[in-house]
């Protein structure tokens, strides 16, 4: 199940690139087999500054199609990393051939974009900034092909 990351915001070389480049090579690696993967990131950027749903259109534009959708989003739902994992496998075992994660600009994701979601995740009931989430998603992704392959990476 391929995996990709819809993101508002172009990230610069740095320290949350090095960490979300390291973190999906990981999973790349650990969801080979496990049919999970290849993971990519595409960026999009509202040069205008027009907002969210000038955002919302950049986004649904790259949207694969036929992908599951997921949102994070602070009103989503909040999953343990275990809980991840398994609905991972299950959109994979469900047949699902793609996942795309989104995750919104500073203002966060339009509320006609959030409507469309076939999932909504949350990494808890505080905001976090749009780049750092990227970070996180990338992380989690790479822990739940880890608990999913039984690696030691997860010690719950």
């Amino acid at each position: 199940m391929k995996v990709t990351l819809v993101v508002v915001g172009r990230l610069r070389a740095g320290p949350e690139l090095t960490l979300i480049s390291d973190y999906l090579e990981r999973f790349d690696r650990t969801g080979r087999a496990l049919g999970l993967g290849p993971a990519r990131v595409v960026e999009v950027e509202d040069k205008k500054g027009l907002g969210m749903e000038a955002e919302a259109a950049l986004i649904e534009r790259a949207l694969p199609q036929g992908a599951l959708l997921v949102t994070l989003d602070e009103r989503g739902r909040t999953l343990s990393s275990p809980e991840f994992a398994e609905e991972m496998a299950r959109w994979r075992d469900g047949g699902r051939q793609e996942v795309t994660f989104v995750i919104g600009g500073a203002d966060g994701i339009a509320p006609g974009l959030r409507a469309k979601a076939d999932v909504s995740i949350s990494f808890g009931k505080m905001v976090w900034p749009h780049m750092l989430v990227r970070v996180m998603l990338a992380e989690q992704l790479y822990r739940a092909a880890s608990i999913l392959a039984g690696a030691p990476y997860h010690r719950a």
